[in-house]
């Protein structure tokens, strides 16, 4: 379990109403944080991704450099077509 899951957790057991509530608003505040911080959770989906990429390049180099000529095609072809209807 990770420390952010372990912050928006409220434990069980505590009986004070004061006291759960603080916890519980605690809670709260913890997971919106972690939900509305883009920056970070794009950058965390950018390092799982390249740590993906860079498994399937040492398990299977063809793959890799087909699916590495098909991303630039597909970039370079957007480009083109974007500059082509600008130029219109």
């Amino acid at each position: 379990m990770s420390s952010e899951q372990k912050s928006t957790i409220v434990p069980s057991g505590i009986h004070d109403p004061v006291q759960l509530a603080r916890v519980e608003l605690q809670a709260a505040l913890a997971a919106i944080e972690i939900k509305a911080n883009y920056p970070r959770r794009i950058s965390e989906a950018a390092d799982r991704a390249v740590t993906k990429a860079r498994q399937v390049a040492d398990e299977k180099p063809a793959a890799a450099l087909a699916a590495l000529v098909i991303g630039a095609t597909a970039i370079g072809s957007a480009v083109w077509a974007i500059a082509r209807i600008a130029s219109r």
